[in-house]
């Protein structure tokens, strides 16, 4: 498996065609992942995040806490968490002042965050249970930060999406897992510190071996970065 500095086509194409979201997030630094075949298998992105105090719960500066906003990937990788895991090396030397990574596992699509747990990220949260991130518009599930693009108007109301489809309504968000991983050890006792269990995938009981099988297949469960593939 090999990473490379991702090109803008690269990266838009792997997010509208990889991703759930279909959207292209505002990056710092992405890679592109590339199977043992060379084949193109899409992309693992970083930004500074949303919130423009990402920093302030972990009383570090600015820019030294990152965001991995976007796994973007076909399933022709071997292993998602190995492709993580490098991508968090390449990281590391592509931007020396960044000392924590921290990413999001969205329950509204039925994520626990399997591929952090394969990697060895921290839990630490869970966060924005029930709050209302948007609008069921036409069956689909549209952020207030898109509703712009749906029509002429400036405030994203309920009205507002009533005018496109008279049957929308509001969506409030089953919530997020918060992870974190350490780029630099001094921060590993706070990572201790700030962790909780692993949250459990919600399946039957039926259901529960073959999920963890399959699991266990897609994500490859190797962390283990493949350095003399970088």
């Amino acid at each position: 498996m090999r990473l490379e500095k991702a090109s803008q086509k690269a990266i838009k194409f792997a997010c509208l065609n990889f991703h759930y979201a279909k959207s292209v997030p505002a990056i710092c630094t992405g890679y592109s992942v590339f199977n043992d075949k060379k084949e193109f298998c899409g992309v693992i992105l970083f930004g500074l995040g949303a919130s423009p105090n990402i920093n302030k719960q972990f009383n570090l500066n600015k820019g030294e806490v990152i965001e991995l906003v976007r796994v973007a990937l076909n399933g022709k990788q071997q292993s998602t968490s190995k492709a993580v895991s490098i991508s968090l090396i390449l990281t590391k030397k592509q931007i020396p002042l960044c000392k924590l990574i921290i990413s999001f596992a969205d329950k509204d699509h039925n994520h626990n965050g399997t591929i952090y747990q394969a990697s060895n990220w921290y839990f630490i949260d869970e966060c924005n249970v029930g709050d209302k991130t948007g609008y069921l518009i036409n069956g689909i599930k549209r952020h207030q930060r898109s509703m712009m693009s749906l029509g002429k108007f400036r405030n994203n109301t309920l009205l507002n999406a009533k005018s496109i489809d008279s049957n929308a309504t509001n969506f409030y968000t089953k919530g997020k897992y918060k992870y974190i991983y350490p780029l630099h050890k001094s921060l590993i006792p706070l990572c201790k510190q700030l962790s909780k269990p692993y949250p459990k995938k919600q399946t039957s009981a039926g259901s529960v071996t073959v999920a963890q099988q399959a699991s266990s297949l897609q994500e490859g469960f190797n962390s283990t970065p493949a350095l003399n593939k970088i």
